[in-house]
């Protein structure tokens, strides 16, 4: 079994996600191609090794190459549904989605259907989160724990004016989620990223006992004293490395 912890010190973001993923061993080249199958154009992913306080991570950017209209939830989710994405890959983004999508709704008061998603807004949702289902995919993760996630205060400009933070339809995602408040005038926690986390942690918590095989840092876009990242510790479940130990023993 292969586990995957996120240790959200900074926050979570969809972008952040992804580079992540891609610094603890997705194969980059592979995660485009694998990007291609979605019908969708007019767009380039771009990657780049960035210094965060120091530390190395892989900064994602999503680089809109065409004019965008908008997209309706019901859009996104038949664009996942007439790609060639495996079916497992297809059935959890399309997840993610309406779970962002309900929360929007609720938050807005209107129909799930009415949902839309915003010209360069839409593209940069579904491949941060269409991505970052191809790379847990890819990287054969079983289980997901995420560490408690904090949460900063202040307004964020959108489509609708200035919202405060956490962003509406981020707390609607993080019910029955453990947060902390942290000071920092930020957006620490996007709605996509309440979205991929939430719908797929198993439980949010400590760290728990593994035997970490690898460690990945992706990078967030808000400058700050604080290094802004997310990393994610890949391994193995602490009961599977025991009985490799007692198995050892048993041959000697």
């Amino acid at each position: 079994m292969t586990i995957a912890y996120f240790d959200c010190f900074s926050g979570i973001a969809g972008d952040m996600i992804l580079g992540a993923l891609i610094d603890v061993g997705v194969n980059e080249t592979l995660l485009k191609k694998e990007l291609q199958k979605l019908p969708l154009s007019g767009y380039e992913l771009q990657t780049k090794k960035i210094q965060s306080n120091h530390i190395s991570a892989i900064d994602v950017t999503i680089d809109v190459t065409q004019d965008q209209h908008h997209r309706s939830l019901t859009d996104i989710t038949t664009l996942i549904t007439h790609s060639t994405l495996p079916p497992e890959v297809k059935k959890l983004s399309q997840t993610i989605f309406n779970n962002l999508g309900k929360a929007e709704a609720k938050i807005h008061n209107i129909p799930i259907e009415d949902v839309h998603f915003h010209e360069v807004g839409a593209i940069d949702s579904i491949i941060d989160i269409v991505g970052s289902v191809i790379g847990i995919h890819l990287l054969g993760i079983d289980t997901i724990i995420c560490s408690p996630l904090p949460l900063g205060h202040g307004f964020v400009s959108c489509d609708h004016g200035l919202l405060p933070l956490p962003a509406p339809a981020t707390i609607e995602l993080l019910k029955g989620v453990p947060v902390y408040s942290v000071d920092r005038n930020q957006e620490t926690v996007t709605p996509t990223g309440a979205a991929v986390i939430t719908s797929l942690a198993t439980r949010f918590g400590e760290m728990p006992p593994m035997k970490i095989t690898n460690i990945g840092y992706g990078s967030g876009k808000i400058p700050s004293k604080y290094p802004n990242l997310l990393r994610i510790y890949l391994g193995e479940p602490e009961e599977k490395v025991i009985k490799e130990k007692h198995k050892e023993k048993e041959k000697k």
